[in-house]
């Protein structure tokens, strides 16, 4: 019943339940959540879910939607998605983190464009490492990981009983050091050579002073860096797909302990 007099058929309600947790997840979901993806491909993709998780759990919505329980039930159906889906948000931060540090050492910091995945400007160099974080994690099925986390959800936080703890509201805020700290271990090889380079030109200006440092060290950081990135990009690459397991698997942990 919705209530007023009105009505609603059942499966149709359940449907639409269920899909509140799978929309959710998908909104801040990356891949699923980029701008580039049309929002009748994200309802689709959540109907044809909510269809899977119906099939495989038995869901109970509550009988009437214009209710205080009902509305609770939503609120906790909402934030166990949303939750699952920042986890992996704020991995995919990671690579823009490095990106800072690194652009900023060669001096291309500057260098910023509209982002297609989220429709922010960012830099150069970090749409770069978050498209391949993205092709990384389509390449080793995260999609179809976060999928699965979001179906077997339901029988860890059946609907009714979703509710979020302050365990796991602290867990999410952990995972976001971890993604800084991710971010600084993947910059660590390029800026580590970039910080030699600095110390390399300091020393020079104190040698000549006269020396046009924006002349040399500009020029010199901007090629070294490019070095060091075709260098050092393959153990970056390795390092991302840590990132990406570590994600899962703390989106997993999240909901399935």
């Amino acid at each position: 019943m919705l209530g007023f007099g009105l009505a609603i058929e059942p499966q149709i309600w359940a449907v639409l339940f269920v899909m509140i947790r799978v929309g959710a997840a998908f909104i801040t979901a990356p891949v699923f959540g980029a701008v580039s993806v049309p929002l009748p491909v994200r309802v689709s993709l959540a109907g044809a879910i909510a269809f899977l998780v119906l099939a495989t759990h038995r869901v109970v919505p509550p009988p009437v939607i214009f209710s205080v329980t009902t509305i609770l039930s939503v609120a906790a159906e909402a934030s166990v998605g949303l939750a699952l889906g920042l986890i992996l948000q704020v991995a995919f931060a990671a690579p823009l983190v490095a990106s800072e540090l690194i652009g900023g050492s060669m001096g291309i910091g500057f260098a910023s464009t509209i982002d297609p995945l989220n429709g922010r400007s960012s830099q150069a160099l970090g749409q770069f490492f978050t498209v391949m974080l993205t092709l990384l994690f389509l390449s080793v099925d995260g999609h179809l990981v976060l999928v699965d986390t979001v179906v077997k959800s339901y029988d860890a936080l059946p609907p009714g009983r979703a509710w979020m703890t302050a365990a796991q509201f602290r867990e999410i805020a952990f995972f976001g050091g971890y993604a800084f700290f991710a971010g600084l271990l993947l910059a660590l090889p390029v800026g580590f050579l970039l910080l030699c380079l600095n110390l390399v030109v300091g020393m020079m200006s104190r040698a000549a002073p006269a020396l046009n440092l924006f002349a040399v060290g500009l020029p010199a950081a901007l090629a070294v860096g490019v070095i060091a990135l075709a260098i050092a990009f393959p153990a970056m690459g390795d390092y991302m797909l840590v990132i990406i397991r570590e994600a899962l698997a703390a989106a997993e942990n999240l909901v399935l302990r």
